[in-house]
C-alpha cells in the first residue's frame, strides 16, 4: 500500500536542545504565530461545531467575524511586524517579559469574549484595544527612534486595525448592524492594505533569491498607487460613500493582479514556499474585486467579499508566511517537508470548500464541515511541526552565523 503522507520527526539536534523561556520570548513571531494559529483552529471548530458555547455579549456571527479578523489574522500580522520591525530598524520593538505580558493581554481578550455578561465583555474589549495600541506604540517607537522614514506609515496601519476594532465593538454593543458591517469592512480593508504593502515587498525578494535567473519587478511605483487607492477606499467606506469606495477598491485589486502576473507565477511552481505566497496574493487581489462588486451593488451576499479576502487571501498568505519567516528566523533551512506542504494544500482546500458552502445548495452544511475539518488539520499540522522549534533556541545559536535579522531584508531594502 502506498503512503499518502509521511510526517518527519524532529531531528536529533532539536531533541537535544532544551526549551528556553528566553528563546520563546526572543521575538514577536514565536509566541504570536503559535497563538494566532491555535486560535484559527480553535475558533473555527467552536463556530462550526459548538456555537451554543458562544454566550458572550459578542456572540454568534459578530463573534466569528471579529475573532477571525482581529483575533487570528491581525494577531499574525502583529507577530510578523514586531519581528520585521527589528530588521527595519536594528531595534527589537518588544521582547522578553514585555512580549509575554502582551500575549497575556491577548489571551484575556480571547477568553473574555466567551464569558457571558457585560463586565467580561468590557474587560475583553479593553484588553483587545490595549493589545493593538501597545503593539503599534512599540513598533512606532522603534521606527521613530531610528528615523526609519520609509516605514513611518506601518505603525499607523496597525493603529488603524485597533481603531476599527474599537468601532466594531461599539457598534456591536449598540446593536447597529449596518454600522457593524461598515466597521468590519473597514477593518478588513485596513488589514488588506497592510498585507499588500508587506507582501509586495517580500514576495519578489523571496522569489528572485529562490529561483535562479528569475527577474521580476518590485513594483515600487504601482505600490504607491495601490497604497493610495486602498486608503481612499477605507476613508470612503467610513464616510459611507460606497460607490467611491468601490471604485478605489477595484483599482487596488486590479493593481494587485497586474503585479501578480508580472511576477511570473509559473516560474515558482516547483517551490512550495513561493507558490503558496503567490496563491494568497492572487486570492487577495480577486477578493478586493469581489468586495468592489459588492459595494457597487453587484454582489448581494455580504459574506462573499469577507471570505474571498479572508480565507482565499489572508489565510493562504498566512500559512505560507508563518512557515517561511519562521524557518528563516529559527536558523532552519528554507525547505518544506511533507507536513508543511500538506498544510498548504489543506488551507487551499478549506478555502475552496468554504466558498462552495456559500452557494445556496443542499450540500452547504456538509461543505462547511468539510472546510472546517481541512482548516483544523492544516493549522494542527503547523503547530505540531513548529511548536518544538519556537520554544527552543535558533538552530545555529552556537555557531558563527549570519545575524538572525537576515530573514526579512526584503522589507528593508525596497521603497515602501
Amino acid at each position: 500500500m502506498s503512503t499518502l503522507l509521511t510526517i518527519e520527526e524532529p531531528d536529533e539536534a532539536l531533541r537535544r536542545a532544551r526549551p528556553q523561556w528566553r528563546a520563546f520570548t526572543e521575538m514577536g513571531f514565536r509566541p504570536l504565530y503559535l497563538a494566532g494559529c491555535f486560535w484559527a483552529l480553535a475558533s473555527v471548530l467552536l463556530w462550526v461545531h459548538a456555537p451554543s458555547l458562544l454566550t458572550g455579549v459578542l456572540g454568534g456571527m459578530p463573534w466569528h467575524a471579529h475573532e477571525m479578523l482581529w483575533g487570528f489574522v491581525a494577531t499574525i500580522a502583529v507577530g510578523f511586524l514586531l519581528t520585521a520591525g527589528a530588521n527595519w530598524t536594528g531595534k527589537n520593538p518588544l521582547r522578553g517579559n514585555a512580549l509575554a505580558v502582551l500575549c497575556l493581554v491577548w489571551i484575556v481578550a480571547r477568553a473574555g469574549y466567551l464569558v457571558p455578561g457585560r463586565p467580561a465583555f468590557l474587560v475583553a474589549a479593553a484588553a483587545d484595544l490595549l493589545f493593538f495600541l501597545w503593539a503599534a506604540a512599540a513598533l512606532g517607537r522603534a521606527v521613530a527612534v531610528t528615523r526609519n522614514r520609509r516605514n513611518y506609515g506601518v505603525p499607523l496601519l496597525l493603529l488603524a486595525l485597533g481603531v476599527t476594532n474599537a468601532l466594531y465593538l461599539w457598534a456591536a454593543v449598540q446593536g447597529d448592524y449596518f454600522a457593524l458591517m461598515r466597521y468590519f469592512n473597514a477593518g478588513l480593508l485596513s488589514m488588506a492594505v497592510l498585507t499588500l504593502l508587506i507582501a509586495r515587498r517580500i514576495i519578489p525578494f523571496f522569489a528572485k533569491r529562490a529561483v535562479a535567473g528569475l527577474d521580476i519587478p518590485p513594483h515600487t511605483r504601482s505600490g504607491h498607487w495601490q497604497l493610495g487607492t486602498g486608503v481612499v477606499a477605507i476613508a470612503c467606506l467610513l464616510a459611507d460613500r460606497p460607490q467611491v469606495a468601490a471604485a478605489a477598491l477595484a483599482a487596488t485589486g486590479l493593481i494587485a493582479l497586474a503585479q501578480w502576473v508580472s511576477w511570473k507565477p509559473w516560474a515558482v511552481r516547483r517551490v512550495p514556499l513561493l507558490w503558496i505566497l503567490y496563491a494568497g496574493y492572487g486570492g487577495l487581489g480577486i477578493g478586493l474585486l469581489v468586495g468592489a462588486a459588492q459595494l457597487a451593488g453587484y454582489v448581494l451576499r455580504t459574506a462573499w467579499p469577507a471570505h474571498v479576502i479572508g480565507v482565499a487571501g489572508f489565510s493562504v498568505l498566512i500559512i505560507g508566511m508563518v512557515t517561511r519567516t519562521a524557518l528563516g528566523h529559527l536558523g532552519r533551512p528554507l525547505q518544506t517537508d511533507r507536513s508543511m506542504v500538506a498544510s498548504y494544500v489543506l488551507v487551499i482546500l478549506a478555502a475552496l470548500l468554504r466558498l462552495a458552502a456559500l452557494l445556496p445548495t443542499t450540500a452547504m452544511l456538509g461543505l462547511l464541515h468539510a472546510s472546517a475539518t481541512a482548516w483544523a488539520l492544516a493549522f494542527a499540522l503547523y503547530l505540531w511541526r513548529f511548536f518544538p522549534l519556537m520554544i527552543r533556541p535558533r538552530a545555529d545559536a552556537g555557531k558563527t552565523a549570519a545575524p538572525a535579522m537576515r530573514v526579512v531584508p526584503a522589507v528593508r531594502r525596497p521603497a515602501a
